[in-house]
């Protein structure tokens, strides 16, 4: 196992609180979510793809609910799915409410748009009774105008004021198992608020660059504004926000906590970019490589490089890889060249070593 001198990021200790089996915060790991995206009346796709996002490795699914007939969706869902889901509520209290009584795991409001202190009130009691957590969010569309003319326009400072109010609207009412949730679709504002709210609160913060964009983009956005808070200790849980199929946001997710060690690393695969000196089809071999370990499980880092120069030199601390040739590959192992191997057979020696390698131990 390639030895790595980075350690993983000193967390912040939040007030922790359950939702299904998931813990969210307490120091309990970063949990990921993601939402669907199929029709919320639909039972059969939409638990399709509830249990893809399981399979993918989600921990926690939110799903819209925008009407009664959603909520009565949910429940026949929730009956079924492998994971714990969430119930995503806005304007109408009495949805909130039904869709703790069809078994949510957790509930999303925004307090200021469910309407005055007795429906407020009403889902807070409803959630006490069950045991259920509510996240609050809140984002840079939802501000109240006199936080706006206050703050002169959407703020780190404007976001985390109306976040904290929505925080003491809550405990107003006697409810305290909270998550927090306030996201911008700027990363840098996503990082300043949640800075904030870190410093000025102890509830578990939910991350999430909203609108992120598609994959190409949004990838990014997001590794930039939740990494850079996870990295400074900060979050619970979060969400990649991309565009189309949520599928790839677990994938996201996951690339994000493997590089900053705070999921375990797998099987770990490292490639150069190429150059001129590349005389070998790399891109295929990456790619071919990559599908096959996807099921392994085990703790490698496997490198796969265009030439000599960045082969068992660069890559001396990799525990085994590829080193292009002209038309053929060095495959190595800890910097030592084991033997030559044609480039048709590269991938099926390179697979063969690492099963060799983890049928030891790593």
């Amino acid at each position: 196992m390639m030895q790595q001198e980075a350690s993983r990021p000193v967390r912040k200790a939040t007030r922790p609180v359950q939702a299904g089996p998931i813990r969210i915060g307490g120091l309990a790991p970063v949990s990921i979510q993601s939402m669907t995206c199929t029709d919320p009346h639909d039972r059969d796709a939409t638990l399709r793809q509830v249990c893809e996002l399981a399979e993918a490795g989600c921990d926690l699914v939110r799903l819209a609910i925008p009407d009664l007939e959603a909520a009565s969706v949910f429940g026949q869902v929730r009956r079924q799915s492998p994971v714990a889901l969430i119930a995503d509520i806005h304007f109408d209290y009495r949805l909130a409410l039904e869709a703790i009584r069809q078994g949510a795991d957790k509930i999303r409001i925004n307090p200021g748009n469910i309407g005055g202190e007795d429906r407020v009130r009403a889902v807070a009691n409803a959630a006490r009774e069950r045991g259920i957590p509510i996240r609050i969010g809140v984002n840079s569309g939802s501000l109240p105008r006199e936080i706006l003319a206050r703050h002169g326009g959407v703020t780190a400072e404007a976001l985390s004021e109306s976040a904290l109010e929505a925080v003491a609207r809550m405990e107003a009412c006697g409810f305290a198992d909270l998550v927090v949730s306030v996201k911008s679709s700027d990363p840098w504002l996503t990082i300043r608020t949640n800075r904030i709210l870190s410093d000025r609160m102890s509830y578990p913060l939910h991350l999430g660059v909203t609108e992120a964009g598609t994959p190409a983009e949004g990838v990014i956005r997001s590794a930039v504004g939740i990494g850079t808070l996870l990295a400074e200790g900060i979050g619970d849980t979060f969400r990649v926000s991309l565009t189309g199929d949520p599928v790839p946001e677990v994938h996201a997710a996951r690339s994000i906590l493997r590089t900053l060690h705070l999921a375990p690393q797998g099987i770990r695969i490292v490639s150069c970019p190429t150059c001129g000196r590349t005389r070998v089809n790399l891109a295929d071999t990456v790619e071919a490589v990559e599908r096959a370990v996807a099921g392994l499980s085990g703790d490698l880092t496997v490198a796969i490089m265009g030439c000599a120069v960045n082969g068992p030199g660069e890559a001396r601390e990799a525990d085994v890889g590829l080193a292009g040739g002209d038309g053929d590959y060095l495959l190595f192992s800890k910097g030592q060249v084991l033997r030559k191997v044609p480039a048709d057979r590269a991938v099926e020696a390179l697979l063969d070593e690492i099963r060799r390698l983890l049928s030891e131990g790593g």
